[in-house]
């Protein structure tokens, strides 16, 4: 296609027929041949679509081929592309190419990556291709490609110090029957992948990096493309995903997301023009809390340039000459339309507060330790035996609840049901203690078919467990449902319920780390729910009797039978109101209408029961002590927190910790939803206040070792409990140190120091 060219000494236009409108790529083949008339080496011109710049004043850089590659959103039944020559020039194109690309490349609402739980609507943008990288594989030209894309191999951009290489045979490679096909990646690109070099190291913070430039004038659309080609069975695999130094996917988990090895999965992001910044950098990096199987991956990246407000995608002029007001303007519209968003919020608000019912008050509690549920305002007749059987029957048959379990074999894993089996009583049933054939330990939560309570809640609790999976949320193993029968088998949790850790049971004393760890750990899997499942999920009774601990103190959310779906495009649901007292977002109970920041309130109060060891409800206490939230952020507020802890971690927390944790807890705890962070947030707030921990108790570690090894008794020092400055090589650049077990400034903080000087030395990494 690059033997021969058509030269435009005026304007000139191409215009295809339409026969089906959507996305389409258009790519443009360009190569200066030469030519005894024209020098097009030195051509100077515009190309353009309709009210959408493609090219503005392009000239090559190179004696050498380019090509150009634009997805379009075309509304119309003819399209017509526009070459312009320069004034005193001329335009030339050696080939053009218009393809209908699938509707289902592109999911119109994405994440932002900053502000968080914020979505991009991409459904007017146009793109142009940027960078598309076959991350561990060679150059994958056109031919290898379903849609006729080019990959480009990574190592140009890749720090190739940190990474290396891993490939399987492109045959094994399998897409996820819902959400994923070659038209996103080819097998090729899913078979290659990048790998931690060193696995094993000790280095915090340590990462696979990827640089490339960009033009931060313009939004860009992110693409990342992984597949666990590495592990030899699921969730070994367990690793961070940061986009220009912001946390972009904590904790990945890609075992929980398709089920199987060897499967492709995508993610994606847009990084507004304000946000952004040269160059762009994505990194992946283990998660250093996860014990076992450390590394981390990526198989595939493309970044897409997406037209500015002038309908441009080269300078920041339109089709008609007008100038682009830059990313100001964009961000005044996306104002406006927030600013209008919460008038018609408000006006809905009112109308939903006047037709409330009339026991709109009413709620419940008191659950059991594991898995409980709770007495509901609906209730269930044991009456009709062939009406629990067939519903029963429904869910086993649609819902893929794992394995089927007879009522004779559950009888005989719990002992008959012997009473000394039960852990846990709840409103529809008990929870027992068995082992099954293989010897795997479970708990098994029995209907009673005589309860008025609960059915509801049971239901919902399989509809969840059915399609979740992580490492933060207990597993649902199988079921049964025979004759009149309806339960359900779960993971047993060794240590059982958080609570029973921090007081009430003679358990011994957590320390500040562990505290810290399992709060980390819970908001991993709440914010899973929040964001990584197919639709936003709220927990509904976030406490502490319901994060439970497994034989290595690893914290799991349970309990799902008041959760409820919300739809990507709802911004809250309308519901009764249900919860534990002591926990109860304030705002859901007076509006009736549940959002994930209901959630993140009563996370507020687990953080501070973690931190005071004590119940959120203790009506035994004086009258301003009985609501943990509202005392503790009482102290909060004089900036006294640490007068009320819990007495056994006296003396052993850093005050920054604890000051970070308090700012957490404090932003969770607001009074509108609007004003607390999202679980994101909080949950890298709280990995800072633990690299604040273990930075103290590392500096405690080596002032002690100095003191051991001088031949003079030396004084007692007090470390400071500041973060340890990063050493500097003989160049000045910073290394990574074990005091920096964690890089929290990957995501702005609750407090917004995300621009300070604190997080300097962490942002100098340049990827190590």
């Amino acid at each position: 296609m690059y033997l021969s060219a058509k030269i435009f000494d005026s304007e000139a236009t191409y215009t295809f027929h339409v026969t089906s409108p959507g996305l389409h790529w258009i790519r443009l083949y360009f190569y200066p041949l030469q030519n005894n008339e024209f020098n097009l080496q030195t051509a100077k011109f515009s190309v353009s679509v309709d009210t959408l710049v493609l090219l503005r004043d392009y000239q090559m850089e190179k004696n050498e081929p380019v090509m150009k590659e634009f997805l379009v959103n075309v509304t119309t039944e003819r399209y017509a592309i526009k070459f312009a020559p320069s004034q005193g020039s001329i335009a030339f194109a050696n080939a053009i190419e218009f393809v209908t690309a699938p509707g289902k490349l592109l999911d119109y609402s994405v994440p932002l990556l900053f502000p968080v739980s914020q979505k991009f609507d991409l459904s007017t943008s146009n793109f142009e291709t940027t960078y598309r990288l076959n991350v561990g594989g060679a150059y994958l030209d056109a031919t290898n490609d379903t849609l006729g894309r080019s990959w480009l191999s990574d190592e140009p951009f890749r720090n190739s110090a940190t990474g290396q290489v891993v490939t399987v045979q492109p045959s094994v490679i399998q897409y996820p029957t819902a959400g994923g096909s070659p038209l996103i990646a080819p097998p090729t690109v899913y078979s290659s992948a990048v790998k931690m070099a060193d696995s094993e190291t000790t280095i915090p913070n340590f990462n696979i990096s990827w640089t490339m430039d960009i033009d931060t004038s313009y939004t860009y659309l992110i693409r990342l493309h992984f597949c666990d080609i590495i592990s030899k069975s699921l969730n070994e695999l367990y690793f961070n995903v940061y986009i220009n130094d912001k946390m972009a996917i904590s904790g990945l988990d890609l075992s929980s997301l398709t089920q199987q090895l060897s499967t492709a999965f995508y993610k994606d992001f847009v990084i507004d023009a304000s946000s952004a910044s040269n160059p762009l950098s994505v990194k992946v990096s283990p998660v250093n809390d996860v014990q076992g199987f450390k590394n981390a991956i990526l198989n595939g990246l493309e970044v897409f340039r997406m037209n500015n407000s002038m309908g441009s995608l080269d300078g920041q002029y339109g089709v008609d000459g007008t100038k682009s007001s830059g990313p100001s303007k964009t961000v005044a519209y996306v104002g406006f339309a927030m600013m209008f968003g919460a008038f018609v919020g408000l006006g809905a608000i009112v109308f939903k507060w006047q037709k409330r019912p009339q026991d709109w008050q009413k709620r419940n509690s008191f659950s059991s330790w594991l898995l409980p549920l709770h007495a509901g305002d609906t209730s269930f007749m044991a009456g009709s035996k062939a009406s629990l059987s067939r519903k029963s029957q429904f869910f086993s048959s649609n819902m893929g609840l794992g394995r089927y379990f007879s009522f004779a074999e559950l009888s005989d894993a719990t002992n008959n049901w012997e009473s000394t089996a039960i852990i846990g009583v709840g409103g529809f049933g008990n929870v027992y203690y068995g082992e099954i054939d293989d010897g795997t330990k479970v708990a098994v939560k029995r209907g009673n078919p005589q309860s008025e309570q609960g059915i509801n809640e049971f239901q919902t609790e399989i509809q969840m467990l059915s399609k979740l999976r992580h490492r933060h949320l207990v597993s649902l193993i199988g079921y049964c449902d025979e004759n009149t029968e309806m339960i359900l088998v779960y993971e047993f949790m060794q240590n059982g319920p958080f609570r029973d850790h921090l007081y009430g049971k003679n358990f011994p004393p957590l320390t500040w780390k562990q505290r810290l760890e399992i709060c980390i750990g819970s908001a991993r899997g709440l914010h899973y729910l929040h964001t990584g499942a197919s639709t936003a999920i709220i927990h509904r009774d976030v406490k502490t009797t319901n994060i439970l601990l497994d034989e290595n103190l690893v914290a799991k959310m349970a309990d799902f039978g008041l959760s409820k779906d919300c739809l990507a495009n709802e911004t809250h649901v309308s519901t009764a109101v249900k919860g534990s007292f002591g926990y109860l977002d304030p705002e859901y109970f007076r509006k009736q209408q549940l959002t994930d920041k209901s959630d993140v309130y009563s996370f507020g109060v687990v953080l501070l029961e973690a931190l005071c060891a004590r119940p959120a409800i203790n009506p035994s206490l004086p009258r301003e002590q009985v609501n943990l939230a509202e005392w503790g952020m009482q102290w909060k507020k004089k900036g006294l927190l640490d007068k009320i802890i819990d007495p056994t971690l006296v003396g052993q927390i850093n005050p920054e910790s604890m000051k970070k944790f308090g700012e957490a807890a404090e932003k969770c705890l607001a009074e509108y939803g609007a004003d607390r962070p999202s679980m994101g947030d909080v949950l890298w707030n709280l990995e800072y206040a633990l690299q604040l921990q273990e930075a103290s108790l590392q500096g405690k570690a080596e002032e002690e070792n100095k003191a051991s090894s001088s031949p003079v008794s030396p004084a007692i020092v007090t470390p400071t409990p500041a973060p340890v400055p990063a050493p500097s090589t003989p160049d000045n650049r910073p290394v990574s140190t074990p005091e920096q077990t964690r890089n929290p400034a990957e995501l702005q903080t609750i407090d917004d120091h995300s621009g300070t000087k604190m997080f300097d030395q962490f942002g100098a990494l340049n990827g190590r």
